[in-house]
């Protein structure tokens, strides 16, 4: 295929290719936490927020992801601390530092001098042709953190995301984790940014765990299911959008919305075939 030898002749090309992987087994390792754990809406806030860290990284002149990663962290913990000390409704605690991360950026990038929309638009719908060797390894480094540590402390995460009571009578220190588990995710959705942007980012995280869910609902299961998943649909998504030359984050999101489709259906026909026999 024409797409695969364009690989080895440009560079920008095999960047994308091991960005869309990298970046689908990081989101499928942490897209089962999430989703097992109901945090899609909170996933939700601080990819948006984050955008408030764009928006003050372009108006002062420095490194965007940089800008984008504090926002995002400080707005995860944020989230945390005001839910578990009761001090908010974790529901409304995302909804005010979703919009008033939005509206940051969009001030700050309109205040920027020379700004155009190609600036804003690059970050909220992806831009994964622009990646860089350098994002390359910073994901890839983070993608092994993250697997190592999905290893490692397996237990207590499983535990985390089905049932915190659970874990706490355990001996697991809750709160720890969840403050972990919440820059964890905070860090990933910033490297992730790049590749499918602030407005589809969502989807990777949830896509690929909900399909495996319809598979199995074994947590280790969950976790490998997802990431082939997530794998499967960047690599075609990203195959669609060379060919086609349409946006790489939108055509990530048909081909894994497709197999999520295929999966339900191959899922509801089964149990119709175990209730008839």
């Amino acid at each position: 295929m024409e797409f695969f030898a364009d690989i080895f002749r440009y560079s920008y090309l095999a960047n994308a290719l091991a960005a869309a992987i990298l970046a689908s087994v990081l989101c499928g390792i942490i897209g089962t936490y999430i989703v097992s754990r109901r945090l899609v809406f909170l996933c939700g806030g601080v990819t948006h927020a984050s955008f408030g860290g764009l928006g003050i990284a372009f108006y002062l002149g420095v490194n965007p992801i940089g800008g984008a990663l504090l926002f995002a962290i400080l707005s995860a913990l944020g989230i945390e601390w005001a839910a578990d000390r009761g001090k908010m409704r974790e529901d409304s605690a995302i909804g005010i530092i979703w919009s008033v991360g939005m509206a940051i950026g969009a001030l700050f990038m309109s205040l920027t001098p020379g700004y155009t929309s190609g600036d804003l638009s690059s970050y909220l719908f992806g831009s994964i042709i622009t990646v860089t060797s350098t994002d390359v390894v910073l994901l890839g480094i983070l993608t092994a953190l993250c697997t190592l540590g999905a290893i490692i402390w397996w237990r207590p995460i499983m535990f985390m995301a089905f049932d915190r009571n659970f874990a706490a009578s355990q001996g697991i220190d809750t709160r720890v984790v969840s403050y972990l588990m919440s820059i964890v995710i905070a860090i990933a959705i910033v490297m992730a940014i790049r590749i499918m942007g602030i407005v589809l980012l969502l989807s990777l995280f949830t896509i690929p765990a909900v399909a495996a869910n319809a598979l199995t609902k074994s947590y280790s299961k969950i976790t490998i299911l997802a990431v082939v998943v997530a794998v499967i649909g960047a690599v075609l998504g990203l195959i669609v959008s060379y060919y086609l030359e349409v946006p790489s984050g939108a055509s990530i999101i048909f081909m894994l919305t497709l197999i999520l489709i295929a999966v339900k259906i191959l899922s509801l026909r089964s149990k119709k075939l175990k209730n008839a026999n």
